[in-house]
């Protein structure tokens, strides 16, 4: 398979931006100025900027908790989702939600959902909606394979299965989930057959090749719309950080993230292009400089962001009781 370049060119933009915006992201922390649950994409780039290119503004995307790369592929600007980081009240969810809880209506952008497999229901209501509604359109959820030890992914699957729902189940399998190996919480670790097993189309991918993820995608956006019908998509993937800021990493062995990182989804798509001749060193020097603007941007419109006043500490939180005082 041979995409055209421009496609190429633009799938490495976009895993190119998702990584320094994360490497960013990961200074920051550790300088004090985002605080909180910090969870990285960095090595499964390849997934969201595969993804998102076969969804349409009517869409709907529902993210985990490592959602970063996800809200910047579906087109939430970056200063938007820096500020959220930020806790500032110019971020996309105001500065409530922070890192976990990225969230943008007008981009049919529904989180960011902190509780494990928390996405999948969501997602099958947003369907469920579409359908009812004769409206066109896919709803797109990614969950890590964690997910998939909970009740809500079985009872989510049989439902779509069920109703016939047009949803794209994305499976990022970086193997680890929190901490605990999926040889560890699987007694069968072939996550398609469990998908299968609920009578819908269900397929591995390789989560490191973007090109494969971009095609693999494109099946099964245009099987989803032409047939009403759910589709689950295991994407094989690593995580080259720790699983959050505070995560110890004692579960896995540097070598073998090392090795790994052999498997860079950013390299291995440089290398491809230069051996089709689609790009040259200077390319990738001007899309790193552009990169680095928009990131540097970013940074700044989240140090020159608001916070939210004390006063609004109890908006969208609590109701105003209609009794009257003294009642």
């Amino acid at each position: 398979m041979s995409l055209p370049r421009d496609t190429g060119l633009g799938l490495l933009r976009q895993m190119i931006g998702i990584r320094r915006f994360e490497e960013k992201c990961a200074e920051l922390y550790s300088a004090g100025k985002i605080r909180g649950f910090l969870h990285l994409y960095i090595g499964e780039e390849a997934i969201a900027a595969g993804v998102m290119p076969h969804l349409t503004p009517d869409d709907a995307v529902v993210a985990t908790y490592r959602e970063h790369g996800h809200a910047l592929a579906r087109g939430i600007p970056a200063g938007s989702v820096m500020a959220e980081m930020y806790g500032k009240q110019e971020g996309c969810s105001r500065g409530r939600g922070g890192s976990m809880h990225l969230f943008d209506a007008s981009r049919r952008f529904y989180g960011g959902n902190a509780i494990v497999g928390g996405g999948l229901p969501i997602a099958v209501g947003l369907a469920l909606a579409d359908k009812m509604l004769k409206r066109n359109r896919v709803t797109a959820c990614f969950f890590g394979e964690g997910a998939v030890a909970e009740g809500e992914f079985h009872e989510s699957m049989n439902l779509a299965a069920l109703w016939k729902l047009p949803v794209l189940f994305l499976c990022e399998n970086n193997l680890y989930a929190m901490g605990t190996a999926l040889w560890r919480s699987e007694s069968d670790t072939d996550l398609v057959t469990k998908a299968a097993s609920y009578n819908m189309a269900a397929e591995t991918v390789d989560g490191m090749d973007a090109e494969a993820v971009w095609e693999a995608a494109r099946k099964a956006t245009e099987t989803i719309r032409r047939l009403s019908v759910p589709y689950f998509l295991e994407l094989r993937t690593y995580r080259f950080r720790a699983h959050s800021m505070f995560d110890a990493e004692l579960y896995r062995s540097k070598r073998e993230v090392e090795q790994w990182k052999q498997y860079c989804p950013i390299a291995s798509h440089i290398e491809r292009l230069q051996k089709r001749r689609e790009l040259t060193p200077l390319d990738v020097q001007g899309l790193e400089a552009g990169v680095a603007r928009e990131v540097a941007e970013a940074v700044a419109f989240a140090e020159a962001g608001t916070w939210e006043p004390v006063e609004d500490l109890e908006k969208d939180v609590y109701a105003r009781s209609a009794v009257p005082d003294g009642v």
